[in-house]
C-alpha cells in the first residue's frame, strides 16, 4: 500500500539509473544529427569562394548562397519546434533527416544559381530543426552532471566543423564543389538508416497523459543501464512551491499556444532576452566563420603593396586556415565543459565573449598572416564556448510542453544574425573595409554580452520541469 502511495517524476527516475549504455547510443545519434547541420553550415566557407570562379558570382551573390541558408533555417526553427512540441520528438527527428538529406544531395546537380539557392533554402529549412536534437538529448540527462554532457553533446559539432574543413581540403583540389555537396549529405542520410534506435522522450509523454508509454521508456534506461527505477509509480511533474525556488517555468494555462506562451507576463522577458542572445552568438560566431575564407581570399587584393599568389595558393590559404581555426572549438569546449557548471551559464556566457572581443580586436587593422591566423583561432574558441553554453542555457529555462518551440524560435532569431553577417564579412572585407567590419562584430558581442545580466535565472543545477506551476504560484514567484 505504501508502495503504491509513493511516486517520482521523470527527473528522479533519470537520476535514480544514471548516464548509461542508453543515453551513450541516444548521444551518438543525436551527436549525429549536430555532426550533419556542422557540416552543411560549414560548407558556406568553401562552395562559395569556388562558385565565385565558377559561375563568375559577383559579392552580392556570393553573399546570397549563405543568407538563403539562413532564411531557411529562419523558416525551419519555429516549425519544427511547434512540430515536435505537438506530434512528438521522433516524428521532428524523422523529418528533420529526411529533409536535409534530399536537399542536401539534390544541391550537387543544381545546373545554375537559382535552383541552388532553392534547394540550400531547403537545407536551411531543415537545418532549422538543430535545436530538436539537442532538446531530445537533453531530455534524457540526469540533472546532476546535464552541463557536462551537453557540453559532450556539442563536440560533435566541432567535429564535424573539422571533418568538413578536412573533406573539403581533399576534394575541392582533386574534384569540385558538386562532389563536396554530395559528400556532405551523407551523415543526413545516416540519420535515416539509424532512426529506428530513437525513442520518444518520456518528458513529452508525460506532458501528453502517456504515463503508461513514458514508463516503459524509463524501464528500458533502467534494464540497459543494468539500474533500478525508484519504487512507487510515475507522474508528471508535481506542482511545485514557486516561492522556493528559482525558476522560469512560469504561466497558468496550458491550453494556451506554445508561441502565445513565450509572450506572456512572466516569461517574455526570458523571451527576448534570448532573441538577443542567439542573435549575437550566431552573429558572431559565424561571422568569424567567414571572415576566415575573406581574410584568407582577400587580404592580399586590400594590402597596400599587393602580393602576387596563384589561384591554387590562394585555395590552399582558404582550406588551412579554415582547418585550423576549426581546431580551436576542441579546446573552446574544454573551456565551457569547465566554466558551465563551476560557475554557471551566464557568467560563463560572459566571460567568453569578452574573451572573443579582445582576440578579435587587433584585426581592425590589417596584421602578418600566421598572427590572423591565430587571432581567429582564440576569437572561433571563445564564441563556440559561449554559443554552447546558449544551447544548453535556452532549453532548461522552457518546460518540456513548449521547450522545443522556445528553443526553435530563439534558434530562429539567431538565424537572422547568420542572414546579416555574410554582408559584413563578405561585403566590408571584400570591399577592404576590414577595420568597420571588425569594430562591428566587437559591438554586438559586448552588447549581447551586457544583455546576459539582465536575465533573470540561472539554471545551474535545476531540474527540468515538465508542465507550468498554477496562476497564483507565478504571480508570487516570477522574480528573483
Amino acid at each position: 500500500m505504501d508502495e503504491e502511495s509513493e511516486v517520482y517524476t521523470v527527473d528522479e527516475a533519470l537520476s535514480a539509473v544514471g548516464f548509461g549504455k542508453f543515453q551513450a547510443i541516444l548521444l551518438l545519434y543525436a551527436g549525429l544529427g549536430w555532426f550533419a547541420d556542422a557540416m552543411e553550415i560549414m560548407i558556406l566557407s568553401f562552395i562559395g569562394p569556388a562558385l565565385r570562379t565558377h559561375w563568375s558570382l559577383s559579392s552580392a551573390h556570393q553573399s546570397l548562397l549563405t543568407t538563403v541558408v539562413f532564411a531557411g533555417m529562419l523558416l525551419g526553427a519555429p516549425l519544427w519546434g511547434l512540430l515536435s512540441d505537438s506530434y512528438g520528438r521522433r516524428k521532428g527527428l524523422l523529418g528533420i533527416a529526411f529533409l536535409l538529406t534530399i536537399a542536401g544531395f539534390l544541391s550537387s546537380f543544381s545546373p545554375n544559381l537559382p535552383s541552388l539557392l532553392i534547394l540550400r533554402f531547403v537545407v536551411g529549412a531543415g537545418l532549422g530543426g538543430g535545436s530538436v536534437f539537442s532538446c531530445w538529448f537533453l531530455e534524457f540527462v540526469p540533472v546532476s552532471n546535464r552541463g557536462k554532457w551537453m557540453v559532450i553533446f556539442s563536440t560533435f559539432w566541432t567535429l564535424g566543423s573539422i571533418f568538413e574543413a578536412s573533406l573539403a581540403w581533399i576534394v575541392m583540389p582533386r574534384l569540385n564543389w558538386r562532389w563536396l555537396l554530395a559528400l556532405s549529405s551523407l551523415p543526413s542520410f545516416a540519420l535515416l538508416l539509424f532512426f529506428s534506435v530513437v525513442p520518444e522522450s518520456p518528458r513529452y509523454l508525460c506532458t501528453q497523459d502517456r504515463l503508461a508509454d513514458a514508463q516503459l521508456i524509463l524501464e528500458k534506461i533502467a534494464l540497459l543501464n543494468r539500474a533500478k527505477l525508484p519504487s512507487g509509480r510515475l507522474v508528471s511533474d508535481r506542482t511545485l512551491d514557486f516561492n522556493s525556488i528559482d525558476t522560469p517555468l512560469l504561466i497558468s494555462s496550458t491550453q494556451r499556444s506554445s508561441i502565445s506562451l513565450l509572450f506572456s507576463s512572466p516569461l517574455i522577458r526570458t523571451t527576448l532576452l534570448l532573441w538577443v542572445l542567439y542573435f549575437g552568438n550566431s552573429f558572431s560566431y559565424y561571422g568569424i566563420i567567414l571572415l576566415t575564407s575573406e581574410l584568407s581570399a582577400g587580404s592580399s587584393k586590400c594590402q597596400s603593396t599587393p602580393t602576387l599568389l596563384s589561384q591554387n595558393s590562394q585555395d590552399t590559404s582558404l582550406y588551412r586556415d579554415v582547418f585550423i581555426t576549426s581546431l580551436a572549438e576542441l579546446p573552446g569546449l574544454i573551456l565551457s565543459a569547465i566554466l558551465v557548471d563551476r560557475i554557471g551559464r551566464k557568467l560563463s556566457m560572459i566571460v567568453t565573449f569578452i574573451l572573443a572581443c579582445l582576440f578579435l580586436l587587433p584585426l581592425a587593422f590589417q596584421q602578418p598572416a600566421t598572427l590572423t591566423t591565430g587571432l581567429l583561432f582564440g576569437a572561433r574558441l571563445c564564441t563556440i564556448g559561449t554559443f554552447t553554453v546558449a544551447c544548453i542555457y535556452a532549453p532548461e529555462l522552457y518546460p518540456t510542453s513548449m521547450r522545443t518551440t522556445g528553443a526553435g524560435v530563439a534558434n530562429a532569431m539567431g538565424r537572422i544574425g547568420g542572414m546579416v553577417c555574410p554582408m559584413v564579412a563578405v561585403g566590408l572585407v571584400s570591399g577592404c573595409h576590414q577595420t568597420a567590419a571588425v569594430l562591428l562584430f566587437q559591438l554586438v558581442m559586448l552588447f549581447t554580452a551586457l544583455s546576459i545580466f539582465f536575465f533573470q535565472f540561472e539554471t545551474k543545477g535545476q531540474q527540468l520541469n515538465d508542465t507550468f506551476a498554477s496562476s497564483s504560484s507565478t504571480s508570487s514567484g516570477s522574480t528573483l
